[in-house]
């Protein structure tokens, strides 16, 4: 179990480096919207979502509702869901139920994306030494940033939130090169967006990210149907 644990804390130690600068500049935006480094680092401990607690963030600054909150980040996180669904074929037979518990809490894209090229079944030990050290990173890199965030000048402050954005940026852009669909999706989402902010301002920031979110991959979805195995058999 040892050996398993120190496995998986050796393939996070990559993530862990990432997290570090990325949620730097989570900190900053935190500290900035008027939170303090503890808080900011709590957020950061109980999410481990960087889309997701930015969006919440903004919510915050708003001043939202609870119900807004909820809607948004499950429009956001239910992703993981699926990406939890998918490494459920590669569990050890040790993963009980409490451990699928446990491991949840951890499932982010860049883990998902090491657990799923492993060829060996995955053990508890393994994910939680990926997901501890990965943890530590972005918590890490949050009170960093949030630290920096009361001590810096507000100029090198604000050109130091540009790694979170650039973080997004990176994940969009490599998919939406490959399927047009990912690149619809972003595109009309961020459109929509746009014209929520500036000709229904009534609608608080968070319930137009919700809106454009599920309109853009609703109509994604009418466009760029996904073929099921049959289909392409039959084809």
């Amino acid at each position: 179990m040892k050996n398993s644990f120190l496995r998986g804390m050796s393939h996070g130690i990559p993530i862990c480096l990432g997290y570090i600068s990325v949620s730097f500049g989570f900190g900053i935006l935190a500290v900035k919207a008027g939170l303090s480094v503890f808080q900011a680092s709590v957020i950061s401990a109980s999410n481990l979502t960087s889309a997701g607690q930015k969006a919440g963030l903004d919510v915050i600054v708003a001043g939202g509702a609870i119900i807004e909150m909820i809607l948004l980040q499950l429009t956001i996180n239910i992703r993981y869901s699926l990406m939890a669904l998918s490494l459920s074929q590669k569990l050890d037979r040790r993963f009980t139920t409490p451990h699928r518990l446990l491991a949840s809490y951890g499932i982010t894209d860049e883990i998902f994306a090491v657990c799923s090229a492993q060829k060996e079944p995955l053990t508890p030990a393994y994910m939680y030494g990926m997901i501890f050290i990965s943890a530590v990173g972005w918590v890490t890199g949050t009170a960093l940033g949030a630290a920096a965030g009361e001590l810096l000048p507000a100029s090198v402050s604000t050109a130091m939130e540009i790694v979170l954005y650039g973080m997004f940026i990176a994940i969009v852009i490599p998919p939406a090169k490959k399927q047009h669909s990912i690149l619809f999706v972003a595109v009309i989402a961020a459109a929509l967006s746009v014209i929520f902010r500036y000709t229904v301002p009534q609608i608080s920031e968070g319930f137009a990210m919700i809106i454009s979110a599920v309109a853009a991959s609703a109509l994604a979805a009418l466009i760029f149907p996904v073929r099921d195995e049959e289909e392409e058999a039959e084809q």
